[in-house]
């Protein structure tokens, strides 16, 4: 019998890291189960046998499933808080917004209950002993390795909180840091600034837009390496590479064939001067992660479309 530690790191396979750090082979049927209790705490208990419930059921479960496959053909790990994350996202995109509320409400009571055990279980002796920049090794997508960047990730959570009313940087940083593990790779490195931001909407909304910043800084990544213009780029960077950008994604996108040549007509010069880079601060996570995985152009599963560049393509 396979145990489940070599199976979550068997090529190919989903996995999932929970909120202790142990990683664990993803399970579907978990999330059914987790919609269901929804479901059930709004209808009643005897929506249990309600046919009309488990197809739904199946059918969100499936929906959510299918984004972390779209994400990750070849296998990959995923957050338990982003797995709940979707879960919300798929409730609300099907209609069922009084599931979400219930769903919504659960993890914010379970949130309550883990802070609460949390702080019970603080010391001085242990507070002192947390390191505040552990030093971690991080995975490349080449497969090498290289010191995290602090100053990069102070950096970038800096941007994502700034004339944010009630927002703390610094908290979204330490919380991540204790979520990272030595050769975590660089990808995740950005999904627990996203997942640690995320859970904090529950205690102040102006946390929602500090997320969408840092899951931002992840779709930069994504679309500025495919194009060649750049492996990363800050908020404040994007001033000068949205105009390459623009003209970059324009012409990889008409040698896909996913563009219209005629796009190329334009000046797109111009045209990449006029965009504001600063447009992308103004997004919620949800909006976002709504453009995100519904409507960004993308070869393969690498989205290569960013807001602005969206937006420009819809008024050309």
């Amino acid at each position: 019998m396979v145990s489940s530690s070599v199976q979550a790191t068997a090529p190919g396979q989903l996995k999932v890291i929970k909120r202790n750090g142990t990683v664990v082979p993803y399970d579907e049927s978990k999330i059914a189960v987790a919609i269901t209790k929804a479901f059930l705490a709004v209808e009643g208990a005897a929506a249990a046998a309600s046919g009309r419930i488990h197809t739904t059921v199946n059918n969100l479960m499936t929906q959510v499933t299918e984004t972390f496959k779209r994400r990750m053909p070849s296998g990959g790990t995923v957050h338990i808080e982003d797995i709940q994350d979707q879960v919300e996202l798929a409730l609300m995109r099907s209609g069922e917004q009084k599931i979400a509320r219930s769903y919504v409400i659960y993890r914010e009571q379970r949130a309550a209950e883990r802070a609460k055990q949390t702080d019970t279980e603080v010391t001085p002796e242990s507070t002192e002993a947390a390191p505040q920049h552990p030093g971690i090794t991080v995975t490349l997508a080449d497969g090498s390795e290289a010191p995290l960047d602090m100053a990069r990730l102070h950096t970038v959570v800096s941007e994502a909180c700034a004339d944010l009313k009630d927002v703390e940087s610094q908290a979204i940083l330490d919380e991540a840091l204790r979520n990272l593990y030595d050769g975590v790779s660089l990808s995740d490195v950005n999904t627990a600034l996203v997942i640690t931001a995320r859970t904090l909407v529950e205690q102040e909304p102006n946390y929602t837009y500090a997320t969408a910043r840092l899951l931002m800084d992840k779709l930069r990544a994504e679309a500025l390496s495919f194009l060649g213009v750049a492996s990363e780029a800050t908020q404040g960077e994007m001033t000068t590479l949205y105009p390459q950008t623009l003209k970059a994604y324009i012409t990889r996108g008409i040698e896909l064939e996913l563009l219209a040549p005629e796009l190329a007509e334009f000046d797109l010069d111009k045209v990449g001067q006029a965009i504001n880079a600063e447009r992308d601060l103004q997004f919620t996570y949800l909006g976002l992660q709504t453009l995100y995985d519904r409507y960004f152009i993308h070869s393969g599963d690498i989205r290569f479309e960013l807001p602005q560049c969206f937006f420009m393509r819809v008024a050309m």
